[in-house]
């Protein structure tokens, strides 16, 4: 098991409001990662952001035990998450500066080859081997409700004007409702968590290619990340690249 990542702020915004955290327990086999996309000013956004990572990842590594099961490691994500809206939420209120604020996250706790992923937002986790790229995630916005009520086409998603508003965020409610999916990994599969600023660039077989035909495994997120740059760079990118 390897695990990569990489943020940057693009080549468009002043600021990076991505956070990412990665912590990997090689001997017992485990690991926690967490994207965060920050919104609601450009300060405000780092500190939704990181205040979440931050949270999610101290939450589950204080329930952290050996050969968890896959209700407890649901349970565990489910509470980081919890947690991790509570403290944005209550920061948001402890400023006006920081009023209104509140993040995506997707998070992946993992044990062996078992792997609980939580998202609230529109960053996304990915399921990748030999058979291709899949989505595990669903968005939490006004374009993806769209696509599944068939109102778009996947193309005329991708440059809808209202792709970047998301229907669910962590902070800004004192209750959040996480979506959370269980997946086996393979020997050579792999996880991806990414923010939009990935997928709003990049293809999903572009990533695919890279992941498994560009190279250097442990350079892969910089080259996504460049691809995103070399098209204009609209928006921060974080990139999280786990390997089985």
């Amino acid at each position: 098991m390897n695990v990569w990542g990489i943020s940057d702020t693009g080549v468009v915004r002043p600021q990076n409001q991505d956070s990412f955290y990665i912590d990997v327990l090689h001997e017992e086999e485990q690991g926690i990662c967490v994207v965060c996309d920050g919104m609601g000013g450009a300060r405000a956004g780092n500190v939704a952001s990181e205040l979440a990572a931050e949270a999610f990842i101290e939450e589950i590594k204080s329930g952290l035990k050996p050969a968890m099961g896959s209700k407890y490691m649901q349970a565990l994500a489910d509470r980081a998450v919890y947690r991790a809206n509570r403290v944005v939420f209550d920061h948001s209120k402890s400023n006006e500066e920081y009023m209104g604020m509140g993040t995506t996250l997707v998070g992946a706790l993992f044990s062996e080859n078992h792997a609980e992923i939580v998202n609230v937002g529109d960053s996304r986790a990915y399921f990748i081997d030999n058979n291709g790229i899949t989505r595990i995630t669903r968005d939490h916005s006004v374009v993806e409700d769209m696509l599944r009520r068939g109102d778009l086409t996947y193309e005329e998603a991708r440059m809808h004007p209202s792709k970047n508003l998301i229907t669910r965020a962590l902070g800004t409610e004192i209750e959040v409702e996480p979506d959370h999916y269980s997946r086996q990994f393979d020997a050579g599969s792999f996880l991806l968590l990414c923010s939009d600023g990935l997928t709003n660039t990049v293809e999903d077989q572009e990533i695919l290619y890279e992941v498994l035909n560009g190279g250097d495994i442990s350079k892969c997120c910089m080259r996504l990340l460049g691809i995103a740059n070399s098209r204009g760079g609209p928006d921060n990118t974080t990139i999280v690249l786990i390997s089985f």
